[in-house]
């Protein structure tokens, strides 16, 4: 995570759904370990990647805290405001937004566009004493990225003028002093590339977002913000025709009325697809004709950037931008001394693309189960527009194999019919209309030869109506309307006892049901249950007999007892009784 680059990736936020990858025109997007991460090198910084990211993981670096500290260094900060502000604020008068900005910190706030005029003069001039040959505009720093970067044989078309923004940078600064600082402030992500690059001229650039936050955090509603009482104008001058820079076809309108050109082919291309198609496969020297092209990376121009929030349609945003824009009778030399000279170079990336021969294209094509060429579907599911191009990612190490939707589909087919071939139950998946989707070859045998053979001639039935095969599939039309799952124990159909699990994979859609023969299992339970019965029978007889017995003995055992206490208590007096009167005897006669 490259948070210094003005895109990132959040890896924790990132789902692996592979959507930056098909949304950017350059491919400079790397996937590893199933996580997507911007290559800077490559990148174009287009902000696709921003605006269609379903998880919010691609992130725009913030620089708000930068403008912060700006505000606090003791130094004046003046705000470069892009013309498109008039559309991403719709209804926000002129003085309502300087004055939320000043409340902000800024020490002042002027026009873009100012720098846009200036541009402008400067390429009139040149294409005035343009014979033949092809002129690119610089205004866009996405369309000059991927000029320098992927149609370098065009690098020596682009006008050699900074853009207008940094032109507008330099203004200020000339005007304020170099002490000073300057933020834009629009609607464009490399703008803060350009920042990075010329922070002589530019110390931040925000986007319109991040404004936005700042207004936010600040407490400042511009809409309601009381301007009556303060002088709240644009610093330097008010912008005429610059305004109409952010549509497209608004820098050749600006170009056409300075009136010394009319003798150049314009042409205005919107989007990089159509800037690409346009350019890719041709050379400047095949022009023979005068011609200026003005390029601007985002459809419908800089209105629709990627640091916008507004969502009004597009005439609704066209005609505010138009509204806004005043064309002067005659357009006065505004440019002066001011040197706004910029040259551009090719920009090789650090890592260029390798070349690779066939055999190891053929080999990265195996990896991903494309055998043969018919076996190339070409499908796009992985970001890139044909099988062979994200061999070429694999083997450059910016792809992973997962990323091939049919590859890893399937992967997933086998794992899951060696699964249904190893479970020793039947298993069976059924649709809405009864219809068998997969079944493995235990569920046939479960029901009979006939299921079996069928299952032979056709491994999984699919489209096999369950019907005539399962007799009681009307628990399967309950699960489905019900969408719960149903547990039977000895379920009995027919002759066989079945256990029965139903559960569901998509509510009223799919079920699978997993089914298990306990016919064998319950005779041999019942078998044992009998014996035991019988064993238990006996006991119980063996144990009253024995029970009966002793009772017999007891009581034959107490008897007799008794007998012969009786008999000893008798003999015990007699003998004493006997005694007694023989004594008295001998007592009288002696």
């Amino acid at each position: 995570m490259n948070k210094h680059y003005p895109i990132y990736t959040v890896e924790a936020q990132c789902q692996d759904c592979y959507k930056c990858v098909r949304h950017c025109p350059v491919k400079a997007i790397k996937i590893e370990n199933a996580h997507a991460a911007v290559i800077s090198e490559r990148c174009i910084v287009c902000g696709n990647c921003v605006k269609v990211c379903p998880f919010k993981a691609k992130k725009i670096r913030d620089d708000t805290g930068r403008v912060k500290y700006m505000f606090v260094s003791g130094r004046p900060v003046y705000a470069s405001l892009a013309p498109s502000w008039i559309s991403e604020f719709s209804g926000i008068a002129p003085q309502n937004m300087i004055a939320a900005l000043m409340k902000l910190g800024f020490a002042g706030v002027s026009e873009t566009a100012l720098g846009a005029q200036i541009v402008s003069e400067r390429v009139a001039d040149a294409l005035a004493d343009l014979a033949r040959g092809l002129s690119i505009s610089s205004a866009c720093p996405v369309a000059v990225e991927l000029l320098r970067t992927y149609l370098p044989e065009h690098v020596g078309c682009i006008t050699p003028v900074l853009s207008p923004a940094l032109t507008h940078c330099r203004m200020l600064k000339e005007a304020f002093g170099e002490q000073s600082r300057v933020v834009f402030i629009g609607p464009c992500i490399a703008k803060k590339l350009e920042a990075d690059r010329q922070p002589a001229l530019m110390d931040a650039a925000l986007t319109f977002q991040e404004l936005r936050l700042l207004f936010e955090q600040a407490g400042i509603d511009p809409a309601a913000l009381d301007t009556g009482s303060g002088d709240y104008r644009f610093s330097l001058a008010t912008a005429d025709e610059g305004v109409l820079y952010p549509v497209e076809g608004g820098m050749i309108e600006t170009i056409r009325a300075h009136g010394t050109c009319e003798h150049v082919r314009c042409a205005a291309l919107t989007g990089i697809s159509v800037i690409e198609q346009a350019l890719k496969g041709s050379s400047p020297e095949d022009i023979d004709i005068p011609v200026f092209l003005e390029t601007l990376a985002c459809f419908g121009g800089c209105i629709y950037g990627p640091g916008t929030t507004h969502a009004s349609p597009g005439l609704i945003e066209r005609l505010r931008i138009f509204d806004n824009a005043r064309m002067p009778a005659s357009i006065p030399s505004r440019a002066g001394n001011l040197n706004i000279s910029s040259a551009y170079e090719r920009r090789a990336p650090d890592e260029p693309s390798p070349a690779f021969d066939e055999r190891a294209l053929s080999m990265a094509l195996r990896s991903i189960g494309k055998l043969q060429p018919e076996d190339e579907l070409n499908c796009g599911g992985c970001g890139y527009d044909s099988c062979r191009k994200l061999a070429a990612a694999l083997l450059a190490g910016s792809a992973e194999i997962s990323m091939c939707v049919s590859f890893m589909r399937k992967q997933a087919q086998k794992k899951a019919n060696a699964l249904l071939r190893c479970i020793p139950s039947g298993v069976v998946i059924v649709n809405a209309g009864l219809e068998i989707v997969e079944c493995n070859r235990h569920f046939a045998e479960i029901f009979g030869a006939q299921a079996t053979a069928s299952y032979d001639a056709a491994p999984g039935l699919a489209g096999a109506d369950l019907r005539p095969i399962v007799p009681f599939y009307d628990l399967f039309a309950t699960a489905l309307n019900t969408g719960a799952d149903i547990h039977r124990d000895s379920f009995k159909s027919g002759e066989q006892l079945l256990n029965i699990t139903l559960f569901t994979i998509e509510p009223q859609q799919i079920v699978g049901a997993v089914i298990a023969d306990v016919t064998p299992a319950e005779l041999k339970r019942e078998q044992i249950a009998r014996r035991a019965d019988e064993v238990i029978r006996k006991n119980l007889a063996t144990v009253q007999d024995i029970a009966c017995r002793l009772g017999e003995h007891m009581a034959e055992t107490e008897m007799l007892l008794r007998s012969i206490s009786q008999d000893y208590a008798a003999r015990e007096e007699a003998p004493f009784t006997d005694r007694s009167a023989g004594s008295k005897q001998d007592g009288s006669d002696a």
